[in-house]
């Protein structure tokens, strides 16, 4: 008979083994597949039910919209455009938006959302403008703390997303670090672009450590081995996704989309090299 001490002994190192298979590199996770439509802006600018049934053929899973106008995403009402969807098997999680949709009817905003599906909504861009110093930024964190207490009402989350003059030194400050502090860490969490924080000299395991369960969404883009650094498909380049995907529980993400800023031929083909790689090495 197993005596209770040999028993806590036995369970330590299952309990061990299990913390190293899930702290290894090559810990695989279990989660959707998502395309940032904006790769394929131009496609979808054209015709964006075919351009969507071929996302949905390449094995997506789910999308994040951009370019919210009018009530409307790609000239759909936010019910209709979620139907069509559902009719490719697709979700849609989240959407990207603009600070100006913040002061211009966000609560409408919000409503459209939740109506197209959404549970996340992610500022994706601060014009030159709007970003010209850390007081700039600090008000900033006070419009998203604002806007995201009225994303919560409605059962969404506010996220903020990354390039990299976040990262720019503002007299011995950063803007993302006035972005962090100054937000209520239960109403604004972030999608880390890990491409433009990479870019930036960021680790992002590192930001997962200091700032555990803020980057519910990530965006999957690899940089090529120039001296350029330019875009290039997951898993042609140098960012070492594998350590990175390893701490998706720390850093608390629920969803990741693949996106590429500028692809050197069809964006199809460099959205199926991408999903192959990461169904391949990534997805469990």
């Amino acid at each position: 008979m197993t005596s209770r001490r040999a028993f806590i002994k036995k369970s330590g190192r299952w309990s061990l083994s299990a913390f190293a298979l899930t702290s290894s590199p090559f810990f695989r996770i279990k989660k959707p597949i998502g395309l940032q439509l904006y790769t394929v802006r131009e496609e979808m600018a054209k015709d964006p039910e075919t351009t969507i049934r071929k996302v949905a053929g390449i094995g997506y899973n789910e999308v994040e919209s951009f370019g919210y106008q009018g009530g409307k995403y790609f000239g759909m009402l936010p019910k209709a455009f979620s139907s069509f969807l559902k009719e490719n098997r697709l979700t849609h999680p989240s959407g990207h938006y603009m600070l100006t949709h913040l002061s211009d009817n966000w609560e409408k905003a919000v409503e459209d959302a939740v109506a197209a599906g959404q549970k996340y909504m992610v500022v994706a861009y601060l014009l030159d403008s709007e970003r010209k110093s850390i007081d700039d930024y600090k008000k900033i964190a006070a419009q998203f703390n604002k806007a995201a207490g009225i994303c919560r009402k409605s059962g969404i989350q506010f996220d903020y997303h990354n390039h990299n003059f976040e990262f720019f030194d503002l007299n011995g400050q950063q803007g993302y670090d006035i972005l962090l502090k100054e937000t209520d860490p239960n109403l604004v969490k972030f999608e880390l672009d890990l491409y433009w924080a990479s870019y930036a000299g960021k680790d992002p395991v590192a930001m997962f450590r200091q700032h555990p369960g803020r980057f519910p969404l990530w965006h999957v883009k690899d940089m090529d081995n120039t001296t350029k650094k330019f875009f290039t498909e997951v898993g042609n380049g140098v960012i070492d996704f594998k350590s990175i995907f390893a701490h998706a529980r720390e850093a608390g993400m629920e969803h990741f989309f693949v996106e590429q800023d500028i692809c050197p031929g069809s964006p199809f083909s460099s959205i199926e090299t991408s999903y192959r790689y990461i169904s391949k090495n990534l997805i469990g």
